[in-house]
């Protein structure tokens, strides 16, 4: 349910709603908005369509909330969320989030230069795996601890935030001491444990588009992690699986002005896991700003064919730069600016 609050409802009676919420084994959000503010109302729904809630001092109306996804939905809040994430870097709000880096984390030395290539050339984000799920249990799984060491290391020298994969429950409070920014895999879209356990969480939290979901299955999975408290979350298309096979999988773009008028919740795309092709990437990257992205998510290697995870579908940096300098010239034209770390 939602609670329509009164134009002129006090912060002492906002401070009952709140308790009398409580009370009745309900939880609340609240969303403050230009002209009105909001208390989402969570709880069974049964007991919410019975609860006296219009009668409290306040409140205007109380209105369902007819998607299943609720704190992700528009009703709930009709603005678009904006997230801090470190470095004077934003997300939202026209702010692009630019991720690059290598697939994984391979050594210091590497990400390194890698890095302050990807800076250099625009990139407010560094991104590497160190735990990766790999299709093949023969194939590199990542440094673990040590990988995000480095990543740590690498981005606090450059002053740049850092993002990393999360694929289990259990790794969440290790990841937590060295990352800015979570990323939950594709593979582990469904893994509702995972998304729980980082919706308890205080960071950012950026949620890829599973290879067979749906988009409000990929909004019914932020849900999870907004329902625990954790209001930080972006979207990201990376694109889903056909019957083609020219491509890695098939970019979705329709889904970033689809979600848009569904959520308040900011988009990314990541042509490098969409397609899979280096020559498709550049252009898919602009589109995705034409379509109203909050951010692209590309990577990049210097040297691909030595890269021990996904160099096939990595641009080197010089190519990298190209793309940025092409997107820093579109974004103006869809009120998009790129923020730099600071």
């Amino acid at each position: 349910m939602i609670i329509v609050l009164k134009p002129d409802c006090t912060e002492s009676q906002l401070e009952h709603i709140f308790e009398k919420i409580e009370e009745m084994g309900f939880r609340y959000e609240l969303s403050r908005g230009v002209k009105r503010s909001l208390v989402g109302v969570i709880g069974e729904e049964d007991q919410l369509r019975n609860a006296p809630l219009r009668a409290i001092p306040g409140v205007e109306d109380v209105v369902a909330v007819l998607k299943p996804f609720k704190l992700a939905s528009r009703e709930f809040q009709e603005h678009d969320s904006s997230f801090d994430l470190g470095h004077g870097v934003r997300v939202g709000d026209g702010d692009l989030m630019m991720i690059a880096g290598p697939c994984a984390i391979e050594g210091e030395d590497v990400l390194m230069e890698i890095a302050r290539s990807i800076k250099n050339a625009g990139a407010n984000v560094l991104r590497g795996g160190a735990f990766k799920p790999r299709t093949s249990p023969y194939s590199f799984q990542g440094m673990g601890e040590e990988g995000l060491k480095i990543l740590r290391k690498v981005g606090d020298e450059l002053g740049m935030p850092v993002v990393t994969e999360v694929m289990d429950p259990r790794q969440v409070e290790l990841i937590d001491r060295y990352t800015d920014i979570f990323q939950i895999g594709a593979r582990n879209m469904q893994n509702f444990n995972l998304l729980n356990e980082v919706g308890q969480t205080n960071r950012p939290v950026l949620l890829k588009r599973g290879m067979s979901a749906t988009v409000q299955d990929l909004l019914m999975s932020a849900e999870y992690i907004l329902s625990n408290g954790n209001k930080q979350v972006i979207l990201c298309e990376r694109g889903i699986r056909s019957f083609d096979s020219s491509t890695r999988n098939l970019l979705d773009l329709a889904m970033v002005p689809n979600v848009k008028s569904l959520s308040h919740l900011p988009v990314i795309v990541d042509p490098s896991h969409a397609t899979g092709r280096p020559d498709l990437i550049p252009s898919m990257a602009l589109a995705g700003i034409a379509a109203g992205a909050d951010g692209i998510h590309i990577e990049v290697h210097n040297c691909p064919e030595k890269a021990l995870s996904d160099g096939q579908q990595a641009l080197l940096p010089d190519q990298y730069a190209d793309v940025v300098n092409q997107i820093r010239e579109l974004a103006p034209l869809f009120g998009k600016r790129i923020p730099q770390p600071q």
